[in-house]
């Protein structure tokens, strides 16, 4: 049954199919429970669709562990290399909204020679050109919507349509050339690169619009990259009431197949589907060298806020539209400072374990209980912001939570006081995971099983205990360095990992959410590694994160955590916007005030 629900899945997505019959197969769906039989990208992820496992997604295949792989769909023809998995869109966060598909090897047989004839000024610092290209690299575009790789956008309510998200330095590469010959040199200024990440979006006459909205721009603190115009090249040609409208600046009604359109990202845009046939086209942007920026906190409070909601919206889809308005208004902040917004804000009440605590995504306020310190606080503001895994459940499945519209943040302190709150992050003394050895016996390994094992005592053999201290050695280097420890269901904090200086919290620790075994080797033969089994598994949560604003209210405690930083704004006219990305870190990034960050 798991086979045809995995291969009927595929068969109704390519075509029309009756309404009972999709009713009867979703119905179907929801009555199916399974575990999951692979992890990508830290996302626990089925071969088939469940009640559970709903959200579909392409990996390439050789990700996926070999025992299972053969059990996980191909069904991209011109992409044989990518597998669909489907996951638990609760499980998701930031860090894994957006698909985006390693697309390079559909483009590594065909000639990129592309050339942007035939430009025109539609507005101001808004062109069109006709792409040429070879044959093969037409044919090769076009079949992108063929490919079956669509899925509903997450800002869906906003927007008609569907699309998918895929990456391609050949393309991009292909793109850049093109752009550094045909735009005018004033808009050449800083020029570095078209960005590899492209949105391939489809359109049916009867679909919704996309509504007006502003690009969310790339940014790069490290290469200080900002993008400036977003790129926008139709796939297919049609007439529009308009095809693309910027904010009443200038309108396209017409479009040709394979016509480039470039404006400048502080165009509010609109686009409507085409009216008598299906409107494709891929999104980008230019990427540009930006040395001059400011900065305004506020800016990154904002889209804090936009990155959380999207993920809540999976609980209270009604926080959707609060996460769109966000991104539009950082979006313009970033050309032309923080315009006033309403007042009116959402914020959300949860309840985890014993611990209240009310959030908004840059803001977190937690009751004041017995035994409930700043570390904690900190602790449960990182749970739910990444959305780690506690045991098999995502954290923001195990709290109770509840939407609350507000004017102003007064009532937070009162509403929390009479709901009190107990400790649920216990501390914990990590040594205990490590006993002592036993003193040798001075005996030696038998050579074999025949030999000598009855009342063999392992635990005093000396190469067993040497193999037994470099296994803990191994266990040690993950867990000491990780703040927090998910032993099953149980959530474990190092205090010491949680450094209050002044106003900050800092949290000591690495990277990634890594599961670590206390080591285990077996093999046929008796050697010392066959004794050394794993006592337990931990997952060591690392964090490598600026420092957590703190303050410390009669009633409760007041924590502000900006991840991304995405606070930068032009502070001249040629503005700039951002598709955020995330890099790694090193200690320096440490420093609150240099820190900063974006996220798509």
């Amino acid at each position: 049954m798991s086979t045809e629900l995995r291969d009927r899945f595929f068969a109704l997505s390519t075509g029309p199919a009756p309404d009972d019959e999709v009713a009867r197969y979703r119905a179907r769906v929801d009555a199916t429970d399974a575990e999951p039989a692979a992890t990508i990208d830290g996302l626990a992820v089925s071969w088939h669709p469940t009640a559970r496992f709903k959200a579909v997604r392409f990996v390439d295949a050789e990700r996926l562990d070999a025992g299972v792989r053969d059990l996980f769909a191909r069904p991209v023809e011109t992409a044989p290399y990518l597998a669909a998995v489907f996951a638990d869109p609760r499980e998701m966060s930031f860090r894994t909204f957006e698909n985006i598909l390693p697309l390079d090897r559909l483009f590594e047989d065909v000639p990129l020679e592309f050339e942007l004839a035939g430009g025109e000024e539609f507005a101001k610092d808004a062109h069109t050109f006709s792409l040429r290209l070879p044959d093969a690299a037409r044919a090769r575009l076009a079949d992108l919507d063929a490919m079956g790789l669509y899925v509903p956008p997450l800002n869906a309510s906003s927007r008609g349509g569907e699309r998918f998200v895929f990456h391609s330095a050949l393309l991009a590469e292909a793109l850049t050339a093109a752009v550094t010959k045909a735009l005018p040199e004033p808009l050449l200024d800083g020029f570095s690169h078209v960005n590899p990440v492209f949105r391939c979006n489809r359109f049916e006459p009867d679909d919704a619009n996309f509504h007006r909205h502003l690009d969310t721009p790339y940014y790069d603190s490290a290469r200080r990259h900002v993008s400036r115009h977003t790129v926008l090249l139709y796939l297919t040609g049609g007439e529009g009431e308009p095809v693309l409208d910027l904010a009443g600046e200038a309108a396209l009604t017409t479009i040709e197949p394979f016509t480039c359109v470039i404006f400048d990202q502080r165009y509010e845009h609109e686009g409507a589907p085409y009216r008598d046939g299906r409107k494709v086209f891929l999104r980008t942007e230019l990427v540009f060298t930006e040395p001059e920026l400011a900065h305004d906190p506020e800016i990154g409070a904002l889209f804090g806020k936009a990155c959380y909601w999207t993920g809540e919206s999976v609980f209270a889809p009604e926080l959707a539209r609060h996460a769109d308005a966000y991104y539009n208004q950082v979006a313009a902040a970033h050309w032309n400072g923080l315009a006033p917004g309403t007042d009116h804000e959402p914020f959300v009440h949860k309840r985890f374990r014993g611990v209240h605590y009310v959030a908004n995504g840059y803001d977190f306020w937690f009751a004041k209980g017995d035994g409930l310190s700043p570390a904690e606080c900190a602790a449960i503001t990182l749970l739910d912001y990444f959305n780690c895994k506690i045991g098999d459940a995502p954290f923001r499945t195990l709290c109770h939570s509840e939407v609350i519209e507000a004017d102003d943040t007064a009532w937070i302190p009162g509403f929390l006081r009479d709901r009190g709150g107990e400790s649920a992050v216990a501390p914990f003394d990590k040594s205990m995971l490590f006993p002592e050895p036993e003193q040798p016996d001075g005996r030696e390994l038998p050579c074999c099983a025949f030999h000598g094992l009855d009342g063999f005592e392992t635990t005093r053999q000396a190469d067993v205990i040497e193999c037994y201290t470099h296994a803990q050695d191994e266990a040690k280097a993950e867990i000491t360095p990780a703040p927090i420890l998910m032993l099953g269901e149980d959530v474990l904090l190092d205090p010491d990992r949680f450094v209050v200086q002044g106003n900050l919290i800092h949290v000591l620790g690495r990277e990634s959410l890594t599961p670590v075994n206390f080591a285990a080797c077996q093999g046929p033969d008796i050697s010392p590694e066959r004794f050394v089994e794993t006592a337990a598994t931990v997952e060591a949560a690392h964090f490598l994160v600026p420092p957590i604003l703190f303050t410390e209210l009669a009633d409760c405690y007041h924590l502000r955590f900006d991840f991304f930083r995405n606070s930068w704004t032009v502070n001249h006219e040629q503005a700039t916007v951002s598709v955020p990305m995330i890099r790694r870190y090193d200690e320096s990034d440490l420093d609150y005030d240099e820190y900063e960050e974006d996220e798509d």
